[in-house]
């Protein structure tokens, strides 16, 4: 494949953006009424609420979240919005943003004096923000400075057959653009171990991969709260078990080797340290991945599907869809074709991989900004897991 540009915008630190975002995180959920009043007074605005505690102890990985977030590259400056109450302070947050060269400005509603002052400074503090997004100007940047996220979702037959399969193959092109792949969903990786294992770049990832993937596992089997691991979509749509499942699944990572598997906990949050494929504990649950893999600073996540999926407000979402009955104006990318012989896998990854670049330089994808998800802050219960005997791996 010959060499691919897209024109994004040079962040301060470094980092390219391919929207320019203005986050309001409400750092509690007392204030989410407050940023939703101020976010609805522009097009451009994305509001991210806390909805576990406004305190820390145990609510630290939903904190790393929503700084990591804040810092991700489509998001171009920040309003970080409190109560004044509780326990985390937005300056814990703007901070952490401004360190990386962008704006960032808090809000106290209780030192503003109340709802209506908080809104209306709010208001006046996304506008200074919106006069800094005037002056960015795009530039040409190689493939190589994007992030993508891969999840799948409303899987049937042919998402194993085609639209994983294409998606896993267009992985392998961008990776060898020298660009950053990242896959989740470990829970529907199991029993996929010892192929994941001959592709680790060493035996510590190898490992890695095996004691993660054991870990989702006993998250989500825990007696008398076990989950479906196959919905009713997936046995409508044809698939018989959680072996064929995981098997399609596993398609859409591609063949490169594994770097390693990025975490997402109480302590840390792991970022990629060089181009290449890596697995990571992006969960499966929809809202909540599209954060993860914001926080872990992907540009744009590949979707694939029968014809489901999910929007994210600061990451696009590309749907590649094999399914020619369910195929609809939803989708990005028909992989279709596959399944009817007129098209071979190689082709749509090639389609995948140009709608990856028109995206990331401006193009919105099919429903773009058109019902989106809830912008869902997912943390493991650390309860859980502490009864569990469930740790990160150094």
């Amino acid at each position: 494949m010959s060499v691919m540009n897209f024109e994004g915008f040079r962040r301060p630190d470094g980092s390219v953006g391919i929207r320019n975002k203005v986050l309001i995180v409400a750092v509690d959920e007392c204030c989410d009424g407050i940023s939703r009043e101020i976010a609805k007074n522009f097009t451009n605005t994305v509001v991210l609420t806390n909805w576990y505690t406004c305190m820390l102890g145990g609510n630290e990985e939903t904190f790393n979240q929503m700084v990591e977030v804040s810092k991700t590259p489509n998001v171009a400056g920040v309003v970080v919005v409190a109560m004044g109450c509780g326990s985390i302070l937005p300056s814990q947050i703007t901070e952490l943003v401004r360190a990386t060269g962008r704006p960032a400005e808090e809000l106290c509603c209780i030192k503003l004096g109340g709802t209506r002052k908080c809104i209306a400074e709010g208001i006046e503090k996304v506008k200074k923000i919106e006069r800094y997004i005037d002056s960015l100007v795009k530039e040409e940047f190689p493939m190589s400075k994007l992030v993508i996220g891969i999840k799948c979702g409303g899987s049937d037959t042919s998402s194993g057959l085609a639209s994983n399969p294409s998606v896993g193959r267009a992985a392998d092109k961008l990776v060898d653009m020298g660009a950053i792949c990242i896959a989740g969903e470990l829970f529907e990786l199991q029993g996929c171990e010892d192929i994941l294992d001959r592709r680790a770049v060493s035996p510590d990832v190898a490992a890695k991969i095996n004691t993660l993937i054991n870990n989702e596992r006993r998250r989500w089997s825990v007696k008398g709260a076990d989950v479906e691991t196959m919905s009713v979509g997936n046995c409508i749509g044809g698939l018989t078990t959680i072996e064929e499942k995981s098997l399609g699944a596993l398609h859409k990572t591609g063949s490169r080797p594994i770097v390693d598997v990025l975490q997402i906990n109480n302590s840390f949050i792991d970022k990629p340290s060089k181009p290449g494929f890596y697995l990571s504990e992006a969960t499966m649950l929809c809202g909540g991945a599209g954060i993860n893999y914001a926080s872990l600073g992907a540009h744009i996540v590949l979707w694939t599907s029968g014809a489901a999926g999910f929007n994210n407000s600061i990451v696009p979402v590309i749907r590649v869809s094999g399914n020619k009955e369910l195929f609809n104006e939803d989708m990005d990318v028909d992989a279709s074709g596959i399944l009817e012989g007129t098209h071979g896998i190689n082709e749509v990854a090639e389609d995948i991989v140009e709608k990856v670049r028109r995206v990331a330089s401006g193009e919105f994808t099919a429903i773009e900004g058109v019902g989106d998800s809830t912008m869902t802050l997912y943390q493991k219960d650390v309860r859980v897991e502490n009864l569990l005997g469930l740790h990160c791996v150094k």
